[in-house]
């Protein structure tokens, strides 16, 4: 099969690599791609925002299926305007990718079909909202905007002043665009977080192994929240009864209260979870693999991941059996002395092979910021590599990982030192 792959980053470059395991796969293609990626898959100039580009380019290759991995053209409806010109694609439609793609809608779908999550009002008058924050007066409060922000539209403010700072950056300062039009406030709940991915058909769902995401820029959870530092899998706080009890009471419910609104979703929903005393509850629903527990989990499957794909299009999932590794895997993120903020770009990266990989070591080097330069890969982005090394169990993992990263440098580079610790 003649495959496209729709994004750029360390998560198109863990996808591309496990199709490329599979009998199935014929040629590979990414847009745009990215420098690392070029050494798995034919790199084209589209961003994955360009809808007209990718699909002319689409129909023009004659593409025998289309991964959307990012949630804009998921949320803008890229995978319905493929099926719609004759070409197979995995996500789901623009109407399930609302999901992701308004809080606001994910919240009022889990207050009506009884799905736990953390108490919520939300507001499109800043004023309101305010209003609303200090009449609460619980703190620490959560600030949301609506819409999609690169994982960064969260703010867990400790007081008022941090509040207000928020809510104007997001509904007046418009620092996401439209994105923060409007905003959720929520109660902040507390326990420990557990990243769920799971295929879905629309009917049957099959969820990944669980993985631990680390959000804040420094170690000690500490510093602004980012795309992610890094990640592993299987999360340890995730246990078999913790399973049973959010399959029961919110991966099963979400699926059918999607299908009961008209939405099926069909493709990798993503549910972000809090272990709190009272019980698992939803922090929030991607429409996407996650980045970076993509490059955590995906190394652990055993089944053939295009066969899961097109069982999933096909709406034959629940026939297909999923076989997963009895083992663990930790994702290192690489990023620049910057981020989450502006970071230099065109720095040399030093440790790689000319395919972008570490020589002689047993991990596996995931792209996401890098370009290709006259010497070597550069710099090119936040967050630039994923490093993730397997084990039989999470501390050999992350000792394999951390092990591995100490390979690679760049001038400002910096990785977070407790990443599996919480």
């Amino acid at each position: 099969m003649k495959i496209l792959v729709v994004g750029g980053g360390g998560r198109e470059h863990a996808i591309i690599k496990k199709l490329r395991e599979s009998p199935l796969a014929g040629e590979i293609f990414c847009a745009p791609g990215n420098g690392g990626i070029s050494s798995d898959a034919v790199c084209a100039d589209i961003k994955a925002t360009d809808m007209d580009g990718m699909i002319s380019f689409a129909v023009k290759e004659s593409f025998d299926f289309v991964v959307v991995a990012p949630d804009n053209p998921l949320a803008t409806g890229m995978v319905d305007e493929l099926e719609a010109r004759g070409i197979p694609a995995f996500g789901p439609g623009k109407a399930a990718a609302e999901i992701e793609s308004s809080k606001i809608f994910a919240k009022g779908l889990m207050k009506k079909y009884g799905i736990p999550t953390a108490r919520y009002q939300s507001f499109s008058c800043p004023r309101a909202a305010m209003a609303y924050i200090r009449e609460l007066d619980e703190w620490p409060v959560v600030i949301k905007a609506d819409g999609l922000a690169l994982g960064k539209g969260v703010v867990i403010a400790e007081n008022i002043g941090q509040a207000e700072e928020a809510v104007r950056r997001f509904m007046e300062d418009k620092i996401f665009g439209e994105s923060g039009s409007a905003v959720v406030v929520e109660e902040f709940i507390t326990g420990p977080e557990v990243s769920v991915l799971a295929f879905c058909d629309g009917e049957s769902i099959s969820p990944m192994i669980s993985a631990m995401d680390h959000k804040r820029a420094f170690d000690g959870n500490k510093g602004p929240n980012t795309g992610g530092m890094g990640a592993v899998a299987p999360n340890p706080h995730y246990t078999p009864e913790v399973a049973a009890r959010c399959m029961e009471k919110i991966f099963l419910p979400t699926l059918r209260a999607m299908k009961a609104e008209g939405r099926p979703f069909k493709g990798c929903l993503y549910f972000g979870l809090m272990l709190t005393p009272k019980g698992p509850a939803v922090i929030e629903y991607n429409c996407r693999f996650g980045d970076p527990e993509t490059q955590a989990v995906l190394p652990l499957l055993e089944t053939d991941l295009l066969e899961i794909m097109l069982s999933v299009r096909e709406g034959s999932l629940g026939r297909l059996p999923i076989r997963w590794k009895v083992s663990a895997a930790a994702c290192i993120v690489l990023a620049g002395g910057g981020y989450p903020g502006n970071c230099d770009t065109g720095l040399p990266i030093c440790g790689l092979n000319e395919s972008g990989q570490i020589s002689g070591i047993d991990a596996a080097v995931y792209h996401a910021g890098t370009k290709r330069g006259e010497d070597g890969f550069v710099t090119a982005g936040g967050r630039v590599l994923g490093v993730t090394a397997t084990g039989a169990g999470l501390r050999e993992a992350v000792e394999n990982a951390y092990a591995a990263a100490a390979e690679i440098s760049f001038e400002g580079m910096r990785y977070r030192k407790d990443i599996g610790l919480y």
